[in-house]
């Protein structure tokens, strides 16, 4: 049994159990859950070991076919606990909190969503993508999931080799046509186009205007100051389930397919970084990738996303009043761009400018939820109409895309808190 740490409010009950349940129906490794209600914490919650396995391990990173990846070297943790400001590589849940940038510089007139991004980005109008707007670009319209040259680690954290290469990439379909999930290449699709706008790095823009101002543990490239408070991230394999739990669902054939095939889009789109990166590697944390290399608590995340939609009363002064989406910014966030079978996923999938959106792929709290998933696990997001922002952060990381069952146990717990509390 864990020994489950934290707080919960009155009526938030069932999250608690949800979360230790986790540990032995899940196979939970080390996490924490948070969950803040009109601008106040009432969930948070820790438990398990800053390392998957308990000892030090030496996983590096996860393949494009969902399991393990190149190793890199034994690092810390041991039999350490996961404390209350642990924090954790969050994979694409970085995607969420990179989205609010350029939605924010639209919000104070430095950036047009629907401008050109050769406008702020001359060189990206090459091969076929003088069209693509910068709301394609955040919905996953642009085109570009795959390189047709693979960078290597070490290129894809230079901060010059990325960016090269999608601005010189040919488009896989007419951007702005279909939508196809931009697993690694948002990051310098992303991250360029920022320093283009600003003349600041992504990570600097979200440390100065984003984490400082709200009081965020939460980075874009990790000081080195910090690296001691990381856990380290593993693949894990879910528990045997008992044999009255019946069959076990297995991916649909075509996905599974898609996975497997080293020239679909699929692979190829996870597979940007050939060979994979080192995720606990304290270079690949340094580094500024807004499609995978986040690192935060889940009090942090869940803070963002409560800022979003709505003033902190803890928070130092932000623009807008307190909260950091204006009205109008909030419903473009939220509002579907994209939908239907996904080019590089397969499945159907739902994008507003930057936010996956609530569905069967990716389910969240309800219908005007929007967050973002991490491969593997995490899971982050707000909904303004219960009021909530929502954070669940892992280092045991399973196969899977969008909706790993343990995050989805919290958020049907968070669904029953609610429902009895407004009962």
């Amino acid at each position: 049994m864990v020994d489950v740490q934290g707080t919960v409010a009155d009526g938030f009950g069932p999250v608690r159990d949800a979360f230790a349940a986790n540990f032995t129906r899940h196979g939970e490794r080390g996490a924490a859950v948070v969950l803040y209600r009109e601008g106040e914490k009432v969930v948070d919650l820790w438990g398990g070991t800053k390392t998957p396995d308990g000892g030090e391990g030496s996983y590096g990173g996860e393949g494009p076919d969902g399991g393990e990846g190149s190793g890199g070297g034994k690092g810390p943790g041991g039999h350490e606990p996961w404390t209350q400001d642990t924090a954790q590589v969050v994979r694409s849940v970085t995607k969420g909190v990179a989205a609010a940038v350029p939605l924010l510089l639209h919000q104070r007139g430095q950036l047009d969503l629907d401008g050109r991004v050769s406008t702020y980005w001359p060189e990206f109008k090459a091969a076929g993508k003088e069209r693509v707007l910068v709301r394609h670009l955040l919905a996953h319209r642009t085109g570009v999931p795959v390189l047709d040259t693979p960078l290597t680690p070490d290129q894809a954290i230079d901060g010059i080799s990325g960016p090269l290469a999608v601005a010189a990439q040919r488009p896989v379909w007419e951007p702005g046509t279909a939508h196809g999930y931009h697993a690694q290449t948002y990051s310098w699709l992303l991250g360029e186009l920022v320093r283009r706008v600003t003349g600041r790095t992504i990570g600097r823009w979200i440390a100065e205007e984003i984490a400082r101002p709200l009081g965020l543990d939460l980075w874009l490239g990790l000081p080195e100051e910090q690296r001691g408070r990381v856990g380290r991230i593993a693949a894990v394999e879910p528990p045997a389930a008992p044999a009255s739990a019946g069959p076990r669902l297995r991916p649909k054939r075509s996905v599974a397919e898609a996975y497997q095939d080293p020239e679909s889009l699929t692979r190829r789109a996870f597979a940007a970084i050939t060979p994979v990166p080192d995720e606990n590697d304290p270079a690949y944390l340094a580094a500024e990738l807004p499609a995978s290399g986040g690192v935060a608590t889940a009090e942090a995340l869940a803070r963002f996303y409560a800022a979003l939609i709505g003033p902190l009363p803890s928070a130092r002064t932000v623009r807008s009043g307190g909260r950091l989406f204006a009205p109008a910014t909030l419903t473009m966030a939220r509002t579907e761009e994209s939908a239907g079978p996904d080019q590089v996923l397969v499945v159907g999938t739902r994008f507003g400018l930057g936010y996956m959106l609530h569905g069967p792929a990716c389910p969240l709290l309800g219908p005007g939820s929007f967050g973002h998933p991490g491969r593997g696990g995490s899971l982050a997001f707000a909904d303004p109409e219960a009021r909530i922002g929502f954070a669940y952060v892992t280092n045991g990381m399973r196969r899977g895309v969008t909706a790993d069952p343990r995050a989805q146990a919290l958020v049907r717990a968070v669904r029953t808190s609610l429902a009895a509390l407004e009962a």
